[in-house]
């Protein structure tokens, strides 16, 4: 049955809020009833091993909100479950539609999924329309003077901070448009269960910049025993909060913090510029490193028992809660492809595997960037001391001893491999590729 009122879907995917929703905001001026659709990706679930997954919960619950906001303007989220072109060929089925809005994602998975879409919807007659929403500055709105794109950070992020001077982030409120919503009787959304996954026992913790963890950002964000990081990576990576929201708080409160933004919007514009960063090293010469990528070695560092307190506290996190403190991600990459020789790639997947907040661009940016291979990153004889960085930031061992219970006990494990030498064969490792 198709329904005769004309109406235009707007499809939610990484951008989970009505608030300042770019592409939100024009469909519900296009003058047509805007249907909210989401789609539980088929391609991207049967993808995920763990039917544990906390991203799906999260998704879930974000889900929930969403559904909760649209039903008080007497419409709600249809939630659906399938593949993209099927979802859309039920979609044609059953309604009248003249027009689908969405916001733009850089991914390359994203990016075909998208053309798919919209030729199926042009052989409709259908306008297929998206927007920036999920950065402040996407693709080539930032490059170097002779129009090619930045490859270090630093003078990126000078650009990006000329550029912000002369931009007004816009708000795309939709107060004013909540009666041109779709109006009908929605289904229940689906359950967890429904779509092949169980309950992780999360609790929805609204989106929120805490104004003294901001200005205090720069003195406490590299200690992970203390709560002095903002915690709202996962609600970027959804876009359960805005970018444009989240910027302009940040940069009256701390440039520390705004910086970090940026390093996420210099990831997706490397990604969107070099995909093929995705299999292989940004400086391709890195690749002709002989790994040693020994199963053993890497099933300790996965489980955290590799005998290094700080590198084992961080993986149990992660395994355990599906998030690691930023200093700590930082201290295991190193030990994964520095101390043990293990191919970056390989960890690169298992952190897509078990974080929450995982986004493409940025975990392959910043293992890159730990095993030296990547854009801006630190030169390869810079080599992590996971000690020094346990007296540097873990000085009392709080974060250790929450994660690593039995530290000083006959059960915990006595180091996988010794510092000196594990430096040592990493730096002959390197030597011996880069000077082939």
């Amino acid at each position: 049955m198709n329904t005769q009122q004309p109406i235009a879907i707007f499809w939610f995917r990484r951008d989970l809020r009505l608030e300042d929703n770019a592409a939100l905001y024009h469909a519900l001026q296009s003058g047509y009833a805007v249907l909210p659709v989401f789609i539980f990706d088929t391609q991207i679930l049967d993808a995920l091993v763990n039917k544990h997954d906390k991203r799906v919960a999260f998704i879930h619950l974000a889900l929930q909100q969403l559904h909760a906001g649209l039903q008080l303007t007497g419409s709600g989220l249809q939630v659906m479950h399938g593949t993209p072109i099927a979802c859309f060929k039920t979609l044609l089925q059953t309604y009248t539609i003249k027009a689908v809005y969405t916001n733009e994602d850089y991914e390359p998975y994203a990016l075909q999924r998208d053309q798919h879409i919209a030729d199926v919807l042009q052989t409709n007659g259908i306008a297929f329309y998206s927007y920036k929403d999920q950065l402040i500055f996407a693709k080539d709105e930032i490059l170097k003077d002779n129009g090619t794109p930045y490859t270090v950070f630093t003078p990126y992020s000078r650009r990006w901070k000329e550029k912000l001077k002369s931009t007004t982030i816009e708000d795309f409120q939709i107060e004013k448009h909540k009666a041109s919503f779709y109006k009908y009787k929605p289904q229940p959304l689906p359950t967890l269960k429904d779509i092949g996954f169980n309950d992780c026992n999360l609790t929805w913790q609204a989106p929120a910049l805490q104004n003294d963890i901001a200005i205090n950002y720069n003195t406490t964000r590299d200690y992970p025993a203390i709560p002095g990081t903002t915690r709202l990576s996962v609600h970027l990576r959804f876009g359960t909060i805005s970018i444009r929201k989240l910027v302009k708080q940040v940069m009256v409160l701390n440039e520390v913090l705004l910086n970090e933004l940026i390093w996420r919007e210099f990831y997706q514009m490397i990604l969107w510029h070099f995909p093929q960063v995705i299999n292989t090293s940004f400086k391709k010469e890195y690749d002709a490193i002989l790994w040693r990528n020994k199963p053993e070695e890497f099933k300790h560092w996965r489980n955290g028992t590799t005998g290094y307190p700080i590198v084992d506290a961080g993986m149990r996190e992660l395994n355990a809660t599906g998030f690691m403190h930023n200093r700590v991600r930082m201290i295991t990459a190193s030990f994964l492809t520095k101390h043990l020789l293990i191919d970056w790639r390989l960890g690169e997947a298992y952190f897509a595997e078990k974080l929450m907040d995982y986004d493409l661009a940025a975990n392959n940016g910043g293992w890159q960037w730990a095993a030296g291979c990547g854009c801006d990153a630190a030169p390869y004889f810079r080599i992590f001391n996971p000690y020094l960085q346990t007296e540097k930031f873990d000085k009392a061992l709080q974060y250790i001893n929450k994660w690593v219970p039995e530290l000083n006990s006959l059960q915990y494990p006595a180091p996988i491999v010794a510092h000196t030498l594990a430096r040592e064969r990493c730096l002959k490792a390197y030597k011996l590729a880069l000077n082939r």
